[in-house]
């Protein structure tokens, strides 16, 4: 057996030590254990982003989103039945254990195939598209884009759009579309083809502006597996490919990216029924979860975008719930700006200067 290491988590540990934990190995998951080396529990992005979603924080313990009872096998198992058992369930991962249930080790699909044996892992993602819509006008950071397009506005040295292309190509994704309208002639100078990049990129010149999503409706043949479409104009540390990773879990149609966005009232709320008080809430805080710009596309959805007119991605969602088509949520727990206002962009370069 190759050798693993997953340092398993304390059962205090919480939720933000589990993000770290996934995030420092390619197996995608964080194990559980007590004192005595005895498992607990697991836990994946998926499972932590669920809870996030039930009202839960990254401050929350781990117990509060663990998998109490996941698929194990025991340590001495033969390759060929775990790589068998990994791939009738479904898992990228899964714990193995002693015949006591002391936690040994973590084994991914990749320990058990070519990359066990040397062979290079594969780096491409599974997300067929890219799609980045940069045909704004970012009118509200004038004087600043009267000359220059808003996603070539420069963050931590470099500009806003370049940055997310890096992210994504770094990610794998095999392909980016750039929609384009507003100086289209500015970005395109500077990205070219992407090959100085590493990467491959082609436009969407849109000759008229088709909204949020009505550009999807240029590509010009449908892909063949999931589509990425994000913003120009948000910076984010998030995993394009954890999102792509979870819509497929949930089969849904679209997945929306959401930010949690909380109203602190500053004052003791009453409730009441007619002109009676029913109750007293001092302080309360309210919790919503905002469209962060970033969506997950079955290739499907992309036939109830119209041709030549603008459509924007709330119309594409309120399409697919009308047809009964799944549209869920993915909520971040990364780092997410929106660069609207001068006041975003000073806080977002700050910010920057702090993660890196």
């Amino acid at each position: 057996m190759v050798s693993l290491e997953n340092p398993p988590l304390d059962p205090a540990a919480t939720l933000r030590d589990a993000v770290r934990a996934i995030e420092a190995t390619h197996r995608r998951i964080a194990v559980v254990a007590d004192a005595a080396g005895m498992l607990i529990g697991t836990l994946t992005d998926g499972d932590i982003r669920r809870g996030l979603l039930r009202g839960l924080t990254l401050e929350d313990g781990v117990a509060s989103a663990m998998n109490a009872t996941p698929t194990t096998a025991h340590a001495a198992s033969e390759r060929s039945y775990l790589l068998e058992l990994l791939v009738n369930r479904g898992y990228e991962s899964l714990p193995l254990v002693d015949a006591q249930g002391r936690y040994v080790a973590v084994v991914s699909r990749y320990d058990l195939g070519p990359a066990a044996a040397g062979a290079p892992v594969e780096a491409q993602s599974a997300i067929a598209l890219a799609v980045i819509m940069a045909g704004g006008e970012g009118q509200r950071l004038r004087p600043m884009t009267e000359t220059l397009p808003k996603p070539m506005v420069d963050i931590g040295g470099m500009p806003l759009i370049e940055r997310i292309v890096r992210s994504l190509i770094a990610a794998g994704v095999p392909q980016l579309r750039i929609a384009v309208n507003y100086l289209h002639h500015v970005i395109e100078q500077h990205l070219g083809d992407g090959s100085a990049l590493g990467g491959r990129i082609d436009y969407l010149r849109e000759k008229t502006k088709l909204g949020t999503a009505g550009a999807l409706s240029l590509l010009p043949d449908r892909p063949g597996g999931p589509v990425l479409v994000m913003n120009g104009d948000v910076v984010t540390s998030f995993d394009c490919n954890a999102l792509q990773r979870y819509h497929a879990e949930q089969g849904a149609m679209v997945t929306v990216a959401a930010m949690e966005y909380r109203v602190d009232i500053p004052y003791g709320v009453i409730q009441s029924e007619g002109v009676c008080v029913t109750g007293l809430m001092e302080k309360p805080s309210q919790r919503f979860l905002c469209n962060a710009g970033i969506y997950m596309l079955s290739p499907e959805a992309l036939a109830s975008i119209p041709s030549d007119r603008a459509f924007n991605m709330t119309d594409l969602i309120e399409t697919c719930l009308a047809a009964g088509q799944k549209v869920c949520i993915f909520p971040l727990h990364e780092y997410w700006a929106d660069i609207g206002t001068p006041k975003d962009l000073a806080d977002a370069r700050l910010a920057l200067l702090k993660l890196t």
